[in-house]
């Protein structure tokens, strides 16, 4: 699968079985980077890739095509995008047409695409009508533009007592196994959120185990939340990216945190300030993912609003931005900005 191809050994690192070297590392690891983070320069944002409003952007590679994916946004529920070279993109309409039965309109975000065999599956947040809360539902489509329909009819992770569950993510580590990300909406309810995984069933269309706490709201630079989970892996530690702050502000930006599995535990890195803030040409970049080009490259599919205009209120839209992203030193970099390349 293509979210850790061409970047890193595909093994899991010897150490895991050991807990109390693994801890050893890890916290040695973690203070070397928040030392690096220090001397940081931070990075803010590429140009747009796609101009019109294309919220918590989800791109990727399936055959030689590229596929983005967005919140709701120009009428449609979930618009998604085609493109050979990642440059020119075409909309393709609504991969979500048909709303499901049991859930309400109009809050339909963040979805995240996994290729099962045969078919597509799709999660992404709806609101529940009974508990008028968010809700991460599951829908599956022969092609990747869809139609996506309802694939269990109800909830696929609803954590109503932690105020619902958003912003959902898929993660496919490098022995094959696949993890869902997603954050619940504490904050809904006047509460700290906290970001959560827990592997996927061979079919994508069940949860093994039980769900695992990766992530909380626990820094100033975050409030009032965190959001948008996004993870990579690279050499023998795992990469745990989150969007903080206000969504509409040009204070919104993009942190992240180290590992030894997909499953943590997890040591902030970016503990006192963002490692993508805003900048000239992008404000309160956030809602990331990841994935790999045909060429092996790691690439950064994020959203921005243009520099003094954060917030719908103020005529902003929240553009699909592209970065290419490296790690030096065991720490990510982005390079500069610039129109993408194939």
């Amino acid at each position: 699968m293509p979210r850790t191809g061409g970047w890193g050994p595909s093994r899991r690192p010897a150490w895991h079985c050991d807990g109390v070297i693994a801890s050893a590392r890890l916290q040695a690891h973690s203070a070397h980077l928040r030392l690096a983070e220090r001397r940081a320069v931070p990075f803010a944002g590429a140009a747009a890739t796609y101009g019109g409003d294309f919220p918590d952007p989800y791109v990727e590679r399936f055959g030689e095509e590229y596929w983005a994916y967005g919140t709701q946004a120009g009428g449609m529920n979930l618009p998604v995008l085609r493109s050979d070279d990642l440059c020119a993109w075409e909309l393709m309409g609504d991969a979500l047409p048909t709303m499901h039965r049991w859930a309400a309109p109009g809050r339909t975000w963040s979805p995240t695409i996994l290729g099962c065999g045969d078919r597509y599956v799709m999660y992404h947040a709806v609101r529940e009508p009974v508990s008028d809360r968010q809700c991460i539902a599951a829908a599956t489509a022969a092609v990747p533009d869809g139609p996506f329909v309802d694939a269990i009819g109800g909830p696929f992770v609803f954590q109503r007592e932690r105020g619902g569950s958003i912003d959902p993510s898929v993660f496919v580590d490098v022995d094959g196994r696949t993890y869902l990300l997603w954050k619940s909406d504490d904050n809904a309810i006047g509460g700290s959120p906290s970001l959560w995984g827990q592997e996927l069933s061979g079919d994508g269309l069940d949860l093994e185990g039980r769900p695992t706490e990766l992530l909380r709201h626990d820094r100033a630079w975050e409030r009032p939340l965190v959001e948008a989970p996004a993870m990579v892996c690279a050499g023998d530690w795992y990469y745990l990216f989150y969007s903080a702050n206000w969504w509409e502000s040009e204070r919104y930006g993009i942190g992240y945190a180290v590992g030894p599995s997909a499953l943590g535990p997890f040591s902030k890195i970016t503990r006192s300030g963002p490692w993508m803030v805003s900048g000239p040409d992008a404000a309160g970049p956030g809602g990331q993912e990841f994935f790999v080009d045909g060429g092996g490259a790691l690439w950064m599919a994020y959203h921005a609003w243009a520099s003094g205009q954060a917030g719908y209120e103020r005529g902003g839209r929240r553009s699909l931005r592209l970065s290419k992203v490296g790690f030096a030193d065991g720490r990510p970099v982005v390079q500069p900005a610039g129109a993408p390349s194939p």
